[in-house]
């Protein structure tokens, strides 16, 4: 076995972002706390300025994982396009997709890994953080895992919900949420993972979709290809820093819906408007 194929990662790890260096360090560090260490992470960069290449060059230096900058010009709100080229980029056979807003636990990797399975596609879930407390993690809290924490959450001003099991339910109790959970396993772009081949099988992402359910439509497609989903919404777990939503318009989500309505009433499965044109 060549030196190149041991330095293959098991895992590829795309992170998108956008002109949100503050957020993508803390998702960064996070990643460099991972219990599974064999991943690289490929960041989908919608854009950005300069200060995002200058972050990633200097994060390089101080993580564990390989780090690919796939970068492409600012033409607006490009989320799919940059996913696609990020896909392809990815040198591992299966995939997980984030955003570079949501920081992961130690366990996110281990997680998606141990429960890939052939035909399948893995859903996770996310703990929405408001923004005092988005801004009020450090580098030490990510490291500590207090983030995760939810009594630490608590004294920050976290109110008491279901949804904190997201963050305390382990074992038997996550297994039972998961299975028990009313959400639809679908393909969320903040936390989900597949198979490399079963993502370019359907032709990746459609570019014609912008702000709005892209990520769902792929898994729609991916459904439509015979492939299945696991719901690990209480497993794989990722807290989803705050930010404002300046490109959701009317207009993107009207027409998004429209295709995704194509995709589920005509049974599509390949998109013309994916990786291969």
């Amino acid at each position: 076995m060549d030196q190149n194929e041991i330095d293959i990662p098991k895992i590829s790890v795309i992170v998108s972002t956008y002109n949100s260096e503050e957020w993508l360090k803390k998702v960064l560090w996070g990643f460099n706390c991972q219990l599974f260490k064999k991943f690289e992470v490929v960041i989908a960069d919608d854009g950005s300025g300069p200060k995002t290449k200058e972050l990633l060059e200097k994060m390089s230096k101080e993580v564990f994982y390989p780090i690919v900058h796939v970068w492409q010009e600012d033409d607006g709100f490009q989320k799919s396009r940059i996913l696609n080229k990020a896909v392809e980029a990815c040198r591992a056979n299966y995939i997980i997709m984030t955003d570079g807003d949501c920081i992961p636990r130690e366990d996110f990797v281990e997680v998606h890994y141990i429960n890939k399975e052939p035909g399948y596609f893995i859903s996770g879930g996310y703990y929405m953080l408001p923004m005092n407390i988005s801004k009020m993690i450090t580098i030490d809290d990510i490291l500590q895992q207090n983030c995760f924490n939810i009594n630490w959450l608590k004294e920050k001003g976290v109110p008491k919900t279901f949804k904190n099991n997201k963050l305390t339910a382990s074992g038997f109790i996550s297994k039972i949420l998961n299975t028990i959970t009313p959400t639809n396993a679908s393909w969320n772009g903040h936390n989900s993972s597949g198979w490399k081949q079963d993502i370019l099988n359907v032709n990746g992402f459609d570019e014609r979709m912008q702000y709005g359910g892209q990520d769902r439509e792929l898994g729609e497609r991916l459904f439509n290809f015979g492939i299945k989903s696991k719901q690990l919404r209480y497993s794989a777990v990722c807290v989803h820093l705050d930010h404002k939503r300046g490109y959701k318009t009317p207009e993107s989500i009207a027409k998004n819906r429209a295709i995704r309505k194509e995709t589920r009433t005509n049974k599509v499965v390949w998109s013309h408007y994916g990786i291969t044109k």
